[in-house]
């Protein structure tokens, strides 16, 4: 912990002293403010940046609610039935051949410029990485342990919350993490494309009127809820699992 925490301290400040030199280096203000003017803006407009994050902050508790309670639901059903995994896995890969931010003009179309769109967005971003992760680790839980649990006559679910369930935890919070990392992607893509509210939207809005400081402000704000959620799940990864080392 203390190592990540240095290597992050080490990371920021390398990104802060290329900042300061290159805001020396005749770059106009509004194409690359300076911290300072950064640091003004929060101290500015705190009520404007920590309420559009909450607005945010909502929009991704939503699409993570779904996108991987959906993932979840759809990998436990293809490891469980080998009909379900013939009619859908060819469906999820499919799913990925489009890119989603060609579809969110049309989802804002459909579902209007509230917290919906942005909720779909989002939710068919991160869907597919858990989906795919936990319907792995389920399908790799070793034969052994199967053949072990029918030699007990394990029920077949008992079966599944004891032995399949538990060997899979590692890859399920691998899909996790790769989904708190797209959740701000996919939320923020869908209210840069129809919004009246949230970071994204903030920043689209502030960057149109050469505020680039604002923009910069809540470019930060959207990066620290990136971090805290993934520190999240970090901390529940440590919690269900043994240490690894």
């Amino acid at each position: 912990m203390t190592s990540r925490l240095s290597n992050l301290f080490y990371f920021l400040g390398c990104v802060m002293a290329l900042w300061v030199i290159l805001t020396h280096q005749g770059i106009p203000d509004y194409l690359l403010p300076t911290p300072q003017q950064v640091g003004a803006a929060f101290v500015q407009q705190p009520t404007l940046l920590l309420s559009q994050a909450a607005i945010t902050l909502s929009e991704m508790g939503l699409a993570l609610l779904f996108g991987v309670g959906g993932g979840v639901i759809i990998a436990v059903a293809m490891a469980s039935h080998r009909w379900i995994r013939r009619l859908f896995y060819p469906l999820v890969m499919a799913s990925q051949v489009i890119p989603v931010f060609t579809l969110a003009p049309l989802l804002v179309l459909w579902l209007g410029f509230g917290i919906g769109s942005k909720v779909v967005v989002a939710a068919l971003i991160l869907f597919f990485p858990v989906c795919l992760t936990l319907f792995d680790g389920l399908s790799r839980v070793p034969q052994q342990w199967l053949d072990l649990a029918a030699t007990l006559q394990a029920s077949r679910w008992r079966c599944f919350w004891q032995v399949r369930w538990p060997a899979a935890l590692p890859f399920f919070f691998s899909g996790l993490q790769m989904a708190v990392i797209l959740a701000p992607i996919g939320v923020v893509l869908g209210e840069w494309v129809g919004a009246s509210q949230g970071l994204g939207y903030l920043m689209m809005q502030s960057t149109a009127r050469m505020e680039t400081a604002t923009s910069f402000a809540a470019l930060i704000c959207l990066m620290g809820l990136a971090v805290i959620l993934s520190g999240v799940v970090l901390g529940l990864r440590r919690y269900f699992l043994w240490p690894t080392g």
